[in-house]
């Protein structure tokens, strides 16, 4: 049995955070975690980046972003990243972290967040949708829009 758990992002992991790739066919629909940890500098104050970790070796990249005045009301609160490590995806290691995200926002008193994905042939769509996420019919820069209530 192996434990899953999360990591802030430390001077100590950042670099085994920014090794975390997706499969090759994957990248289309992800920024890197790199870049994810580039934003979440940029707004330390909403982004919540967090390593995935089975026991104590980093498999995934996870931010959420909480931001509850923001006028766009999928930005209020919502999952930003979910970046699983090629080899390492179907293991349950995504769900946990979605989970996680979700988990903060009800720390925070959030009622429901949003996803936002890439919509194509291999993208993330199932996944959210089995997970509990309902378009909204809404989308973002061609990106699609989906709540789900906390």
């Amino acid at each position: 049995m192996t434990t899953l758990t999360l990591a802030e992002i430390t001077p100590d992991n950042v670099g085994k955070a920014c090794d975390i790739a997706v499969e090759k066919h994957q990248r289309r629909f992800v920024a890197s975690v790199a870049k994810s940890l580039a934003e979440a500098y940029a707004q330390p104050e909403v982004a919540w980046p967090r390593l995935i970790l089975d026991d104590g070796e980093p498999v995934g990249f996870v931010m959420g972003g909480f931001d509850p005045a923001s006028p766009v009301e999928f930005f209020r609160c919502g999952l930003w990243r979910l970046n699983i490590a090629a080899g390492k995806q179907g293991r349950g290691y995504g769900r946990f972290g979605v989970h996680a995200v979700l988990d903060e926002a009800r720390r925070r008193g959030q009622k429901e967040a949003s996803v936002l994905w890439v919509p194509g042939e291999g993208g993330p769509e199932e996944f959210y949708l089995r997970l509990g996420f309902r378009k909204t019919g809404q989308i973002h820069e061609g990106e699609v829009v989906a709540m789900i209530t906390l």
